[in-house]
């Protein structure tokens, strides 16, 4: 190593914003608008009567009746699994995906993720019966599953240090942005009968078609090669995408993290090593608490909440498309904080915005939204407000971060098995909390929101106490410079 590699920082390894990278960035990202689009579009669909005569008529008899209960109009499992078994199908295939981006690397992962998605989106909008339409949700999960494997990994391991968060965080982004599409053409199709529900289903094969062409763009990463001993491949890689020729600092410490991988056979089995649990229970504790926030029990099933509220079907589903603006909007704050203020600052401030948010919508439906009946008006519009408020605070915080904290702390040896562990975890609380929530809000009634407002407060507390700050820390220097610092997870390392 020369005297001007040795006077580089770790943290400022030299680096040029090219067009090329932007592009892979950007391209890479269609996998969160995949996985938007499948969160946004199952609550509207769901709503749509169309939909429900043809496969839910019991659901469709029952929101009929005069005197239906208010929170239980669609308690249904069957409907429930229709949202919810894709994500049942991610939880197992996203420990195949890391296995394939582990053999075969992240881009090829891509291109598969992008595969099921298109398969998914064809079948679930061609189906006759309810059987067509799990199986397309499963292909569709399929796809979530290698997609939010391989996406953020990615994205992590091609970002520049001191820009990792805002690269990661396009991935969020994207999710944000298909959400918001979602509802946008579920709102544009809502008229168009019987088969409204059908075009919703198929636009999905817009931004898997996206993700499918960016999959052949992009370069894979640095990182992926070396680990496959492609080393001269991915010096040039790294240079390709920093747009500067003085890489040799960083590629040494990729390819010395790589060696020490290799060492590592099993990397399942390094996971259950003492060393490795701080990043494991981080990124698995992360994942749960994102999803009892209760955020996707809101952005499924916004249009059914608002018309549980009193809002008729357009405005249940315009309702949904002004949440979606908010939560596009919030992320891009995200985007822009997360490197400056830190990871840390902006979990803590949202768990105070969430928190208030979940107790005083718990309040409002307690008090006076009896069984049968409606809020006012402006007892209506104040529940889209704390909704949109809560999402705002979700948006530039647990939801980014967390899919980037578990994506940038694990070493490179139990990187791709431990976003596994990350990303099943995710799945797994995603699917309990669909196939439950509308059971639950049947039986809970207003008090599902202070169930939520409980986990964010232990939320709080985890993130004051365990949660170490990552800003500004080289990917492959999290042991020493994390784990090894912090007064709590010091005493596992080795």
């Amino acid at each position: 190593m020369d005297e001007s590699e040795k006077r580089i920082s770790p943290q400022n390894f030299p680096s040029k914003l090219t067009f090329y990278v932007a592009i892979c960035w950007f391209l890479a990202a269609f996998g969160g608008l995949m996985f938007g689009y499948d969160i946004g579009i199952s609550g509207g669909v769901t709503a749509m009567d169309d939909f429900q005569i043809k496969f839910f008529p019991k659901v469709y008899e029952k929101k009929l009746h005069a005197k239906e209960n208010n929170y239980c109009k669609y308690d249904d499992q069957y409907l429930q699994l229709f949202t919810s078994s894709l994500y049942l199908a991610a939880l197992v295939f996203s420990f195949l995906a890391s296995k394939a981006c582990d053999k075969f690397g992240r881009k090829p992962t891509i291109l598969i993720a992008s595969v099921f998605f298109l398969c998914g989106a064809a079948l679930s909008a061609s189906a006759m019966n309810v059987a067509m339409l799990i199986v397309g949700r499963i292909l569709l999960g399929v796809g979530v599953g290698f997609g939010n494997e391989a996406v953020p990994l990615f994205l992590s391991e091609i970002a520049p240090v001191n820009h990792r968060g805002a690269v990661n965080i396009l991935f969020q982004l994207f999710v944000t942005i298909g959400i918001l599409f979602a509802n946008l053409v579920n709102f544009a199709v809502s008229k168009v009968h019987p088969y409204g529900w059908r075009i919703s289903l198929a636009v999905a094969g817009a931004p898997a078609a996206g993700l499918f062409i960016g999959s052949l763009v992009i370069s894979e990463t640095p990182t992926s090669l070396v680990e496959r001993n492609k080393l001269e491949q991915g010096h040039k890689t790294l240079k390709k995408i920093r747009g500067v020729d003085n890489v040799d600092a960083e590629f040494n410490q990729i390819r010395a993290a790589c060696e020490a991988a290799k060492r590592a056979k099993a990397p399942f089995k390094e996971l259950m090593k003492k060393s490795s649990f701080p990043p494991l229970i981080i990124g698995i504790s992360l994942q749960i608490f994102q999803q009892m926030t209760g955020i996707n029990a809101i952005m499924f099933y916004a249009p059914v909440l608002f018309q549980t509220v009193g809002f008729k079907n357009d405005g249940s589903l315009l309702s949904a498309v002004i949440t979606g603006v908010v939560n596009v909007v919030s992320t891009v704050v995200s985007v822009v904080a997360v490197d400056k203020l830190g990871r840390k600052a902006l979990l803590l401030e949202a768990c105070v915005q969430m928190f208030i948010s979940q107790v005083a919508i718990g309040i409002i439906l307690h008090l006076d939204l009896p069984a049968t009946g409606s809020l006012t008006k402006m007892e209506a519009g104040a529940v889209v407000f704390l909704v949109c408020f809560f999402v705002m605070g979700f948006a530039w915080s647990w939801g980014p971060l967390g899919w980037l904290i578990p994506s940038e702390t694990f070493p490179v040896e139990t990187r791709a098995a431990g976003f596994a562990f990350a990303v099943s975890s995710n799945m797994f609380f995603t699917f309990v909390v669909a196939q439950a929530f509308l059971s639950m809000m049947c039986h809970m009634q207003a008090y599902i929101f202070f169930f939520f407002a409980g986990w964010i407060f232990v939320m709080g507390l985890f993130v004051v106490f365990l949660l170490p700050e990552t800003k500004g820390v080289p990917i492959d220097a999290m042991a020493e410079r994390v784990w090894k610092k912090h007064p709590v997870w010091k005493k596992f390392m080795d």
